[in-house]
Order: C-alpha cells, then structure tokens, then sequence
C-alpha cells in the first residue's frame, strides 16, 4: 500500500543513515561495500555474457571502465537513499564473487533486490545465502514491507535462488531490460516482511558439536582449515566434530581428536571454557569450546585440513565460520 510523504521520508533517511562501510556476515560470505579497486575483478565476471545475459543493467562488451562508473553510481544512489549495492564476498579468501542490492521503492515501502554470481563461483550457494543476508537488512533493519525479485524467462537457476530464501511467485510480466534492448518475459517473485519474520522464527534442528583449543608449551593455539568440498570450506576453525547419540561431549572430543589429527587424550584433560550458541538459516548449531594443554601424539591433518598454530593476539586473522568468532575473545582472555 502506498505510504504517507513521511514515511517515505523515513525510508530514505533510513537508507541513507547505513554506515559508508556496512558490511554484512553470512555463513561463509562477507557482504561489503565496493571500492575503486574492485573495477578490475568486476569487469570480467560481470562481462561473462552467460552472467549479463541474464540481467537487465550489465550491458556486454563490458569493461573495467563500465566498472569503474558503476561502483561510483552505487555510492551515489546510497547516499541518495535510493538504493543500497554490496560486493559478494568469500570470507575464506577474501575473493570477490558477484554483487547483490537493494533498489528502494519508498511510495510502496517495498524494495526491489537483483544480483549476480560469477560463474567460475556458481553452484555453491553463495546467491542463496547472500539474498537471505540482504532480506535481513531490508526487514530487520531498514524496516520494508515487501521484497521481490524478477527473473527471466529461462532463467530457472535464478528463480530458485529466490524460492530457496522464502520468496514465492508473484506472477508472470515483462522485464524491462535496457541493456538487453528491451522488454523480456520473466517471472517475479516475492516475500513480505510478516512471511520473512515467520521463516526465520521457524524450528530448526539443533545440532551439537564440541570443539577445542589445543594450547602448545608456548601458548599457541591450533586452528584447522576446512577442506574443499565441505560445507563453509577454507574457513578456520577449532578442531572437534558432531557429538553421536548417547556421545558425552568430552567423549566425542577425545574420539574427534584422535580421528581427526591422530592424538590421544583423555576426558580429564577437557577442561570447559565457554560455549557457542548459533543459528544458521537450516541448523542452529551449540557448540561447547574446551581448553586441552596435554595429549599424546604430533596433531597430524588426517582429513584433508590444513593446520596452523596461532598466537592468541593473532586469531582474529583467520577468517572463521560465525559460531567460532565469538570464541575468540573468551580464548584470548584466559591465554
């Protein structure tokens, strides 16, 4: 429904009132904004025309400059308060891997979100979760009634991005798209702040897992590096793993430890230091972080991680899953 001059006064105030360097956490991105310097990492994926095929504003040829031009058009519209750009950022690497926004609609207190993934990075989930990171801001924090999205006709793998973060067809219509040079079939989709609010209110399963600090004679810290084909893979973490039915937590832990990297300990050794508490969008993970400084072996990856012992002061230099960050101050307190 349309909204008073106020309110939609209000709207852009509250986009404008977004901090220059906002920077949104999911599972395994960091949804940042886009600097001078990303122009060169744009250009190419952005000019993949299996990517600009399917958008309406990415014209093909596509250049650095186009680039350039358009990141500066997104600080504009931001300060604007008309509309709010993010880089899509992998956490494990830093790497650039599409871009996502937020088009402010403010007579209808709705939002319009587009995005693009680029295609050496398809199939991982990153569009899903990074649209669920953006519905977030666009209902928790700059309050919108309404978010759609439209897709082209064909573009299958688009519209299921969009169902897998809760919107719902909204109906079939022409997508106005300039750069493509004119009007194309397409569907759109879309899902209301009262529906966003119930999704995320739902039940999810809990899972448990137990995790550790192995403390070395000179107070470093073992962090182990997820490997490939794992879910949140190049991502740090403690070592530890899923705690099996009828399992105590230290007797997962010993188990873990010794499947894991090849080193005994015994439950005595465990000692508790604090606990994780974190929903994903599918799990809501509890995870208890003991302190172990006694065991038997040389830690050895046996499952494809990466290892590193780390200096308290400088764990926060590993780019972590989100449950594991919060672990890090406590950690640092004790050592």
């Amino acid at each position: 429904m349309p909204t008073t001059a106020a309110e939609i006064s209000d709207l852009r105030v509250r986009v404008r009132a977004l901090p220059r360097d906002l920077r949104l956490e999911t599972a395994q991105l960091d949804l940042r904004p886009f600097r001078k310097e990303d122009a060169a990492i744009v250009a190419p994926l952005a000019g993949d025309w299996e990517v600009a095929r399917w958008t309406a504003n990415i014209p093909h040829p596509y250049d650095a400059g186009m680039a350039a031009a358009w990141i500066a058009e997104n600080r504009a519209d931001c300060e604007n308060g008309e509309a709010v750009v993010f880089a899509i950022e992998r956490r494990a690497d830093r790497q650039l891997v599409g871009a996502i926004g937020l088009m402010c609609d403010p007579e209808n207190n709705e939002a319009e979100v587009g995005y693009w993934i680029g295609r050496p990075y398809w199939g991982s989930g990153y569009a899903t979760e990074a649209l669920r990171g953006v519905l977030r801001l666009a209902f928790n924090r700059l309050e919108v009634g309404r978010v759609t999205a439209a897709a082209m006709a064909g573009n299958g793998a688009s519209m299921r991005v969009q169902e897998k973060a809760g919107l719902t067809y909204a109906g079939e219509e022409l997508i106005d798209a300039p750069a493509r040079g004119g009007k194309f079939p397409g569907q759109r989709r879309a899902i209301t702040r009262e529906a966003f609010v119930a999704m995320e209110a739902a039940p999810v399963p809990l899972v448990l897992v137990v995790a550790v600090a192995l403390v070395d004679a000179d107070g470093r810290v073992l962090l182990a590096r997820r490997p490939a084909g794992k879910p949140m893979a190049g991502l740090w973490e403690f070592p530890g793993g899923k705690v099996h039915d009828r399992e105590s937590p230290e007797a997962a832990l010993v188990r873990e430890l010794r499947e894991e990297l090849g080193v005994d300990t015994a439950a005595s050794c465990l000692a508790p230091l604090t606990f994780a508490s974190h929903r994903y969008d599918h799990f809501h993970l509890l995870m208890p972080l003991y302190v172990c400084r006694v065991w038997h072996g040389r830690p050895t990856p046996h499952e494809g991680q990466e290892l590193a012992w780390v200096r308290p002061a400088r764990l926060g230099d590993y780019p972590m899953p989100l449950a594991d960050k919060p672990l890090v101050p406590v950690l640092r307190d004790l050592l």
